[in-house]
C-alpha cells in the first residue's frame, strides 16, 4: 500500500468515527431542543448539525473548485432537513463521496494537486484538504456536544469514541 492510501485509511477511520458519533448523538435530541441557542450571536442547535452533516460534501464541493452559487445550491439542500435521521443519513452519503473521491486520486495527485476555493488566494493539495475536512468535522462535533451538555443531556467523552 503506498503513503498516500495509509494515510486516507488513517484520516477516513477519523472521520467515520465522527460520522458514526456524530449519528448517535443526533438520534438523542429532542423535537424541543433544536432552537437552542447558547448565546445570540451563535448557531441554533439545528443549525449547527446541518453545518456539520453537510461539511464532507459541501467541503469536496469547495475543494473540486466548485462556483460559490453551485455551493449555495448544496447548502440550501442542507437546510431543508428536517429529522435528525435524514441529517445522519446525508452525513454518510457525504462522507462517503469525499472516500471516493480522494482514493481515486494517485499518490502523486494526493499530494500534490493542488486546488483553489473560491475565497482562497492560494491552493491547497488534497491531503492538505483532507486534513481541513477531517478537522473541520471534529470541531463542530465538539460544539455540538458542549451544546448537549449545556442542555444537560447524559453525554459523556465515551459518546465521542464508542
Amino acid at each position: 500500500m503506498n503513503q498516500a492510501a495509509v494515510l486516507r485509511n488513517v484520516m477516513f477511520e477519523e472521520i467515520e468515527l465522527c460520522v458514526r458519533t456524530t449519528q448517535s448523538l443526533l438520534l438523542q435530541i429532542k423535537d424541543t431542543d433544536w432552537a437552542f441557542r447558547p448565546a445570540e450571536n451563535m448557531r441554533t442547535l439545528r443549525e449547527l448539525a446541518i453545518h456539520l452533516v453537510s461539511i464532507p460534501e459541501t467541503d469536496l464541493y469547495i475543494l473540486k473548485e466548485e462556483p460559490l452559487e453551485k455551493v449555495q445550491e448544496l447548502e440550501n439542500k442542507y437546510s431543508q432537513l428536517h429529522t435528525a435521521t435524514d441529517m445522519g443519513v446525508v452525513f454518510e452519503e457525504g462522507y462517503h463521496a469525499l472516500c471516493e473521491y480522494m482514493s481515486s486520486l494517485s499518490e502523486e495527485e494526493f499530494f500534490n494537486k493542488k486546488t483553489k476555493a473560491f475565497y482562497m488566494e492560494d491552493g491547497h493539495t488534497q491531503a492538505q484538504w483532507l486534513a481541513e475536512i477531517q478537522s473541520h468535522v471534529f470541531h463542530h462535533r465538539g460544539q455540538f456536544y458542549n451544546y448537549l451538555k449545556q442542555l444537560q443531556y447524559d453525554v459523556t467523552m465515551a459518546d465521542l469514541y464508542t
